[in-house]
């Protein structure tokens, strides 16, 4: 090959000899890799295998662009490809794809050179891609951003939720490619959910290119047509067949039968293919040539030490004075706006919020920092992923009950992509008040409780909520920060001081010995100090002096010296939160101390034990026996 092809020129026959030859290998590796297996995904991968082939050859393996592969069971195809280009070893990935120790997993893996995210739960990686192509625009690149989605993944509500928002952003550096082999996992496409995807996409203002997914030079000349549309994305609609070119599957793609979906080919008829599907000298010949032709190549990714520093100016702490009435999620909004005006790259983003969760800072002051991802909690999530991974810093905000369960899956994902979203959720538990029970989160905090690289944090009042921001923005990985909607006063030293001062610096885990005592420990979290404290007020009168210490504990994920020496000392503990026991600080401190090997002669749990109706958060904390009145009277029984 004497030159790589030009963009809106048509391809040589020198160019389709290369494709069809590279093609034609990957095809093979893909038969070997889930033959040994006895697992993974061949149909797809094969539907696939042409458009990433001239993808990555005449466009990726030149400018490095990013490609996000939102139907991830398609590893086959994509490892071939990165193997094929010599990104990596080949014979590792057909020994060892799918099995223990081996980075190559069933569905493609950030782990593997040549990956920008690792996808598996479908509609998430179309949503990342747009994260990655709003990332480029911010800063005015020129890049383009791939990516791959099927057509029974396009069922996803996420991906109506990214086709909006892309639009809406005029994202047109962001090329989609729909696998449109009419067939999913279970039967065709049309016995199970049968959509028009160009009407769908046009309806949502993209600009739409129907392909024939095996004709390489129909695809080169719609690539070419889609990097010269401006501001609006493009998708491909690449007419395929599933198993194509491999005889025994192709016929079944034909035919719309799901039979080649999740399903590996068993030995014998994998030998046949193979033979098939041999490489001649002269095929492997314009291979070789072509890899004399590469300009970039991926390098491994990072995963950074959860918790580690990185650089960003944290600017200059606010303090709440003792006069001041105010709540956490206002305490956040002023903090973030803070942040993002010393530095460009942190980001604020919600889902039609922005008044509740108080990015309304950010948006009046810094419209540019301030992203609107309309009522699409998931996309806001994966977009906030890829945003982390392009070196923002987005802080993401919505309520509590719609961020750790309508968002999970994709803070999940996020979680084992080893991203670095900031999650702050306001409107948590009874405190949202008279919303009810389907807004009233009690439950959200256990929601990350699995999720090993996402820390988990409550502040105590709104000083504590601008240290927390601030350490947040400034530490490596996920954070899960969740607060109420509530106003109440700032919390004090005993002579009436503020406490979280501004020489107060936190650390994730940090407990604070509020108020001494001797007798029993009182750890609380979030909002439930001040109803603490108010207690101890109650109790003190009562004659009760100097028995109770009240610990506020930041997070149910970790606990650190100050609250255990607290508990050996006094041998009786109540915990008290607004959240629900089960999976909230009463059950973490539980397992906590059972696994440090610490007896107490009384620990008791106080928090939301069923679900409550409409109400002021008074009257909520009454009923739900969480209020000052409610834990005065169950302490002054225990001591």
């Amino acid at each position: 090959m004497d030159a790589l092809p030009i963009p809106g020129k048509p391809l040589t026959q020198e160019h389709l000899n290369f494709l069809k030859s590279f093609s034609k290998s990957c095809r093979r590796s893909i038969v070997e890799m889930t033959t040994n297996a006895q697992s993974g995904h061949p149909g797809g991968s094969l539907s696939c295998i042409d458009y990433l082939a001239l993808l990555y050859c005449f466009i990726i393996s030149q400018t490095g662009e990013k490609v996000v592969v939102s139907n991830g069971h398609i590893s086959p195809g994509v490892y071939s490809v990165l193997a094929e280009l010599g990104y990596i070893p080949k014979k590792d990935v057909v020994e060892t794809f799918r099995k223990i120790g081996s980075p190559y997993e069933g569905h493609v893996s950030r782990t593997v050179p040549g990956v920008w995210y690792g996808t598996g739960p479908l509609g998430i990686g179309v949503s990342v891609a747009a994260g990655f192509a709003l990332g480029e625009k911010l800063r005015e690149g020129t890049k383009r951003v791939f990516a791959l989605v099927g057509d029974g993944e396009a069922q996803e509500g996420q991906v109506y939720e990214m086709m909006n928002f892309s639009k809406q952003h005029g994202l047109g550096n962001y090329i989609l490619f729909v696998d449109y082999n009419r067939v999913q996992l279970s039967d065709s496409l049309h016995s199970i959910t049968d959509n028009d995807y160009r009407k769908l996409f046009e309806a949502a203002g993209w600009h739409v290119i129907d392909v024939d997914a095996h004709d390489y030079q129909s695809m080169w000349q719609a690539l070419s047509d889609a990097s010269g549309v401006v501001g609006k994305p493009v998708v491909l609609v690449g007419h395929s067949i599933m198993g194509k070119g491999v005889p025994g599957m192709e016929e079944d793609g034909l035919a719309h039968k799901a039979t080649w979906h999740g399903k590996a080919a068993e030995p014998e008829l994998a030998a046949k293919i193979l033979q098939s599907l041999m490489i001649s000298d002269d095929e492997r010949g314009l291979i070789e040539d072509f890899l004399q032709k590469i300009k970039w190549r991926p390098e491994k990714s990072s995963f950074p030490q959860s918790l580690s520093p990185v650089p960003i100016n944290k600017g200059t702490p606010i303090v709440y004075t003792t006069e001041e009435m105010t709540d956490c999620r206002t305490a956040y909004g002023k903090a973030l706006l803070d942040l993002a005006q010393h530095n460009k790259n942190v980001l604020a983003l919600t889902a039609d919020l922005r008044a509740s969760v108080m990015t309304k800072f950010v948006y009046e002051k810094l419209p540019a920092q301030h992203i609107e991802c309309g009522i699409a909690e998931q996309h806001m999530m994966s977009c906030s992923g890829a945003l982390s991974l392009d070196g923002y810093v987005p802080f993401c905000s919505t309520f509590g009950a719609f961020m750790s369960s309508r968002a999970k899956d994709q803070a999940r994902v996020n979680d084992i992509n080893h991203t670095n979203v900031k999650m702050v959720a306001t409107h948590c538990g009874l405190s949202v008040g008279e919303d009810g029970p389907t807004h009233q989160s009690i439950d959200d905090a256990g929601s990350f409780l699995g999720m090993f690289n996402t820390m988990v944090v409550e502040p105590a009042d709104p000083n504590q909520t601008d240290r927390i921001i601030r350490y947040a923005a400034s530490h490596f990985g996920n954070f899960y920060v969740r607060m109420g909607r509530h106003k109440f006063p700032v919390i004090t030293k005993e002579d009436g001081s503020v406490f979280y001062d501004a020489d107060y610096v936190y650390s994730y885990g940090r407990c604070d010995i509020i108020r001494s005592g001797s007798s029993l420990t009182i750890a609380a979290t979030g909002a439930m100090v001040t109803e603490a404290l108010k207690a101890l007020s109650g109790l003190e009168k009562a004659g009760k002096v100097g028995l109770i210490e009240v610990v506020a504990v930041s997070s149910i994920k970790k606990f650190d010296d100050t609250l255990l020496s607290s508990i050996k000392k006094t041998g009786k503990v109540v915990t008290v939160e607004d959240h629900n026991t089960l999976s909230g600080l009463g059950g973490q401190l539980a397992r906590f101390l059972a696994s440090s090997k610490v007896k107490v002669d009384v620990f008791e749990m106080i928090g939301v034990e069923h679900y409550e109706l409409s109400g002021t958060w008074k009257d909520l904390y009454e009923d739900a026996g969480i209020s000052a009145k409610a834990i005065e009277k169950r302490v002054g029984k225990m001591v």
